[in-house]
């Protein structure tokens, strides 16, 4: 009798353990994305070289525009910010 309640007491507490391991390790899942997300935004830049529709690749400071061209700086052709930071670019 003391050995059924004694495995019935070791199968709840592997079955709480489980449950709650598995909530704390999606949280923690969750505030690593978060972490990232802050992280690229934070390296990405605020200035216009970093925000135009149309960025140099390189960033040179006051580069940046609405629309397509060439960096005034560097000379290299703008490209769209959107499909700059789709591929995974981030600085």
């Amino acid at each position: 009798m003391k050995f059924v309640k004694l495995l019935s007491v070791v199968f709840s507490l592997s079955v709480l353990l489980w449950a709650c391991g598995g909530n704390t390790a999606e949280h923690a899942d969750h505030a690593d994305q978060e972490e990232v997300m802050a992280t690229e935004a934070d390296a990405h830049g605020e200035g216009k070289e970093y925000t135009s529709a149309y960025v140099c690749p390189m960033h040179c400071e006051g580069s940046g525009s609405d629309e397509m061209g060439k960096c005034p700086v560097c000379g290299m052709d703008y490209v769209a910010q959107a499909e700059h930071t789709s591929d995974g670019h981030s600085h």
